[in-house]
């Protein structure tokens, strides 16, 4: 692997008219990483509008050894889409909508459709896309897919592994990988399709996807509910699932704290109950039954109250009101920016040992770091938290920053402890790939350095990123 050369430059210059820049202001917002940790650059950006002009660029830099970062809507948290010399190749401008099968439950679209884009399109076909995420207005299919996002319905969806029928990839050598298939079953060997999602673009370029769709349930409750111990929302989680038989479509986990700075640097916020509890929860219910997630919330909250698991609690009579609930929920990671920033980590440990490394990760960063301030929210229903550490009110910023890979490590080290991942839907990109050597046992460090040994050997496919 090399990075540019002038003459790999000119010859993709050429072979890909009016769809390339190397003007500095028109590459430079997709050079930072939105909270700004990263910062990158690149000699050239690449814009294909088709798989095949993705397909000669790639030809071209695999001919001349050239690394690339292909990048997507560039919501990415870990820094793994930021080019560091490499060729940058967006795939924001491959947008078809290849095809739409309603009674296949699936449709067909290329990379740079964002998720919104695919939610809106499933509805206006009378079906569901259920993936969502806050960044969902920018970040683009080929995107997710490559960091296997997860979002607020893995409950009862999955991640994005769970929602992806085919894919349709260019190679490291510019061989065009056609595996956009609708099937459900196919029992021929390997699913290859599965070696693209979350490899974080090591092993090729995503071009097109055809995607899972789901019927639109008829009726859907949202509430927020107020507890006095996070122990309660386990025990919650097992009651609504018992209540309604699965459907629970979103189980969040939001800390006092969390909702505190929320409410304080977020405009047109405002409390959503009468009290303020330590810990809130945001439950959404759905149902074919009309009327049937609004029955269901009220026998399950009646239920919470008078088993003490929940001391509070208000249901959205709207949609605006349920947008607000959501919003609450969803500007957690923005409402820490204006605090100095902190360390953030993205981590999994199973349900059932949710509240006990809650405790234990605490007890443990505010013995390495006294003073600290613990957020805490996330996915309870699929194990996911987000636990971000912010520096004590009036503490000097940037010695806090200084202390992240240390204070990551103290972190880690407990979800280890509890067999959990330190990446649960973000990816390792920069961030974390180093860190990751110390969690993976050597054996499947060896395996995944196999297998894209096996299909990028030059290793110009996003070279920083994984093993």
């Amino acid at each position: 692997m090399t990075l540019p050369t002038p003459e790999s430059l000119a010859e993709l210059k050429a072979a890909l008219p009016g769809a390339w820049t190397q003007d500095a202001a028109e590459m430079s917002p997709w050079l930072t990483e939105w909270r700004g940790r990263w910062t990158g650059e690149t000699p050239l950006l690449l814009q294909p509008r088709t798989t095949e002009e993705v397909a000669r660029a790639v030809e071209i830099c695999a001919r001349h050894g050239t690394a690339i970062v292909t990048q997507g809507g560039g919501t990415g948290l870990v820094g793994g889409q930021i080019p560091y010399g490499e060729v940058l190749l967006s795939t924001r401008k491959l947008r078809t909508v290849r095809e739409v099968t309603p009674l296949d439950d699936a449709m067909t679209v290329e990379a740079g459709v964002t998720l919104l884009e695919a939610q809106e399109l499933a509805k206006e076909k009378g079906r569901f896309f259920p993936l969502s995420l806050a960044a969902e207005g920018s970040a683009t299919i080929g995107g997710v897919i490559s960091t296997n996002a997860g979002g607020t319905a893995v409950l009862r969806y999955g991640m994005m592994r769970d929602l992806v029928l085919g894919i349709e990839a260019v190679m490291p050598d510019g061989q065009v990988f056609n595996g956009l298939k609708r099937l459900r079953k196919d029992n021929t060997g390997y699913d290859l399709k599965q070696m693209f999602i979350g490899a974080e673009g090591t092993l090729g370029v995503i071009t097109a996807a055809t995607l899972k769709l789901f019927p639109i349930m008829r009726s859907r409750a949202t509430a927020i509910v107020g507890l006095e111990s996070h122990h309660d929302a386990v025990v919650l989680l097992a009651r609504a699932k018992a209540e309604t038989g699965g459907g629970v479509e979103a189980f969040e986990l939001m800390k006092r704290l969390g909702m505190s700075l929320v409410l304080k640097n977020i405009p047109d916020t405002r409390e959503p109950l009468e009290t303020t509890p330590p810990w809130y929860v945001l439950i959404e219910l759905t149902s074919g039954e009309p009327d049937g997630a609004e029955a269901a919330m009220e026998r399950l909250l009646t239920a919470a109250f008078e088993e003490g698991l929940i001391v509070d609690a208000a249901i959205a009579q709207n949609d605006a009101q349920k947008a607000e609930f959501w919003r609450l929920r969803e500007e957690h990671s923005a409402a820490l920016k204006p605090e100095g920033g902190g360390w953030k980590h993205d981590v999994s440990v199973p349900v059932s040992r949710i509240a006990d490394f809650i405790d234990e990760a605490t007890a443990a960063v505010e013995k390495f770091h006294p003073g600290c301030r613990v957020s805490v929210f996330g996915h309870v229903g699929d194990g996911n938290l987000h636990y971000d550490v912010i520096p004590g009110v009036g503490e000097d910023v940037a010695a806090f920053i200084a202390r992240w890979m240390e204070g990551s490590e103290v972190i880690h080290d407990v979800v280890a402890r509890y067999d959990g991942s330190i990446s649960a839907e973000h990816g390792l990109g920069r961030l974390k790939t180093d860190e990751a050597r110390r969690y993976k046992s050597p054996l499947e460090v060896a395996m995944m350095q196999a297998i894209r040994r096996a299909i990028d050997p030059q290793r110009i496919m996003n070279p920083a990123v994984l093993f």
